[in-house]
């Protein structure tokens, strides 16, 4: 008799919404992998970062069941989205998780912000393998064929041979063009920096509000580094870790001294007056 073979458990989310179309593309890609669950904001939740719903009940609502196949909104962010996913949805952890497909760029600084890479890194933290994608176009009607395989693989890659511990992956891909994608890159991520800008208005009422909005600067676009690599047509792939430990400083900061200086009491005791 033959052995059934186990097809790896793929839990998949995104910051776009259920609906998005990148988020639509991931899905067909991972189900040719292996069974899928879908936990994603029942509404665009961009820039959401790694913010947590903790003032309000979260609710999950079943989409769709089918052989292999489950799909869920959630009224939350992108991390609420793994958290459920994980905790309620699997009780456990999934073989792998995948973030995206993002409509818009999450290289350089970007990551920070990002909720498509935040449900990565939440995914990390519990040392699960993770993989955020990305496509440098905006559009909602953004194109994707072009990249389809070369995700296929990078999942596929990451389900065999695994990640180091809480280390995930940044994948952004530059979008269509006439030239083909010239292949993947492992790099940094860029240096680089958001102009912020204040549209300043004022309501019915009189009082003021304001809209922000901004331009992307690039301080860096060296060799080696995410941002050079889309500009040549590659797929940049970022590993990224949880741990913001300025490792390099440590022996630096060592050396402050934050030692409290001693203070003598009777230099700093108020001067008595005599009354009378």
């Amino acid at each position: 008799m033959k052995h059934q073979i186990k097809k790896p458990l793929i839990l998949v989310t995104n910051d776009d919404g259920i609906n998005a179309p990148g988020i639509r593309t991931l899905i067909r890609i991972m189900r040719t992998l292996g069974e899928v669950v879908v936990v994603a904001p029942d509404r665009p939740r961009s820039a959401q970062s790694h913010s947590i719903t903790v003032s309000s009940p979260l609710r999950l609502k079943l989409i769709e069941e089918a052989d292999g196949y489950r799909e869920y909104s959630c009224n939350g962010t992108p991390v609420d989205c793994v958290k459920l996913g994980t905790k309620i949805v699997l009780r456990g952890n999934p073989d792998l998780l995948v973030s995206g497909i993002n409509h818009g760029s999450n290289a350089s600084i970007n990551v920070l912000y990002s909720g498509t890479m935040a449900a990565v890194i939440e995914g990390s933290i519990d040392m699960i393998p993770s993989v955020g994608f990305s496509l440098n176009d905006y559009s909602a009607k953004a194109i994707f064929d072009h990249a389809e395989e070369h995700i296929r693989q990078i999942a596929l890659k990451v389900l065999r041979r695994g990640l180091p511990k809480g280390v995930s992956l940044n994948v952004n891909i530059p979008k269509i063009s006439e030239q083909p994608i010239q292949g993947v890159q492992v790099c940094r991520q860029a240096r680089g920096t958001w102009v912020e800008e204040f549209d300043e208005r004022i309501d019915p009422r009189g009082q003021d509000y304001y809209w922000i909005t901004g331009v992307f600067s690039k301080a860096d676009n060296a060799e080696g580094t995410d941002i050079r690599a889309m500009e040549n047509n590659y797929i940049a792939v970022v590993p990224m870790q949880f741990d913001f430990t300025a490792a390099d400083a440590i022996k630096l900061i060592g050396e402050f001294d934050f030692e409290p200086k001693k203070v003598n009491n009777k230099e700093h005791q108020p001067a008595r007056t005599i009354n009378g």
